[in-house]
């Protein structure tokens, strides 16, 4: 027997405002059909006044929560991945930590940008694994509309707000991969390539949040070789291929990007989950959003073998493949 992170809730949560192509036109020298055409996407969800990365992270984790059955008091560990917290400090963890009444526990953020929830589900399953926690709550949320440069028709129509978040218990399963849980994770980082994708702000730098700043043309090109390579990673850290893959879940940053790279593992497209159309690029938030919407609309089944990938500012990428 082996100590597993075992997954066993999902939830998402979106912002009131909904925002199509069309309406994003009538602000941004841009179409409908220019940015279908680029990215896949046609619809994104931007927050309110009301509305932060603290309260949509919450409104995940509850639903998260409830999925499974268990009490909010029970989950010992909180990790959440934001490139956008509510504050520089404390972390958005831990107000989230509160509004569900479980004080007490571990409450930290991860910050990796789009590859955040990755990195977070590594984080966790480590120490699940390590039996530092029972039962850990691990989520992904952005409010991104709040660093876009509405000015500049390249970027801003390309993100969205909102946030997913996933419930892993610890238990003993088998040793082979048959048995539910987090059978493999790595992830990676390259600091060499911080320019391509960034945002030029910060506390310590020039005092101000900043506006996201992106070379699309370099990230598309590092994101489809990285992230292909990182999937054949995991699947060798297990002995398996990618036809013995029942589900991809991509960050969902351009269509294009998950077409290239399933093509580059000669995985079929009816395996790949994609959301992007609906929500845009929710940064940390977009592997759990997905995942969420393929687990409730029954595509992804127990017993599934399901890998989660993304890539982002950074460059940060990884990868993680869970038997659900």
């Amino acid at each position: 027997m082996t100590r597993r992170s075992v997954l066993i809730g999902t939830g998402s949560a979106l912002p009131k405002r909904a925002v199509s192509n069309a309406e994003l036109a009538a602000q941004v020298d841009t179409s409908d059909e220019w940015i279908v055409e680029r990215t896949g996407i046609r619809n994104r969800y931007i927050a309110g006044p009301d509305e932060t990365t603290g309260t949509l992270a919450t409104a995940a984790a509850r639903a998260a929560i409830a999925a499974t059955g268990i009490e909010a008091a029970s989950i010992d560990l909180i990790v959440l991945a934001t490139a956008t917290p509510d504050q520089t400090f404390p972390a958005t963890a831990t107000s989230v930590q509160h509004a569900l009444g479980c004080n007490g526990g571990i409450a930290f953020d991860v910050a990796a940008v789009c590859s955040g929830f990755l990195y977070a589900l590594g984080v966790a399953d480590s120490m699940l694994r390590s039996g530092m926690a029972g039962r850990a709550l691990v989520i992904g949320a952005e409010t991104f509309s709040r660093i876009l440069d509405w000015e500049d028709r390249a970027t801003c129509v390309l993100f969205g707000d909102g946030a997913g978040a996933v419930v892993l218990e610890a238990r003993e399963v088998g040793d082979d991969d048959k048995g539910p849980g987090i059978l493999a994770t790595k992830l990676h980082a390259d600091g060499a390539h911080g320019p391509m994708l960034y945002v030029d702000g910060g506390v310590s730098t020039t005092g101000t949040v900043g506006k996201l700043r992106m070379k699309g043309r370099e990230v598309f090109r590092h994101a489809v070789t990285n992230l292909a390579s990182v999937l054949n990673e995991v699947l060798g850290e297990v002995g398996l291929t990618a036809d013995d893959l029942d589900w991809l879940v991509p960050h969902q940053a351009n269509a294009r990007i998950l077409e290239a790279t399933a093509k580059k593992l000669s995985l079929p497209a009816s395996k790949v989950v994609i959301t992007v159309d609906r929500h845009a690029n929710t940064s940390a938030a977009s592997v759990p959003l997905a995942l969420d919407a393929a687990i409730r609309d029954g595509r992804i089944q127990p017993g599934h073998l399901v890998m989660l990938e993304a890539m982002g500012g950074g460059f940060t990428w990884g990868a993680s493949l869970i038997r659900m």
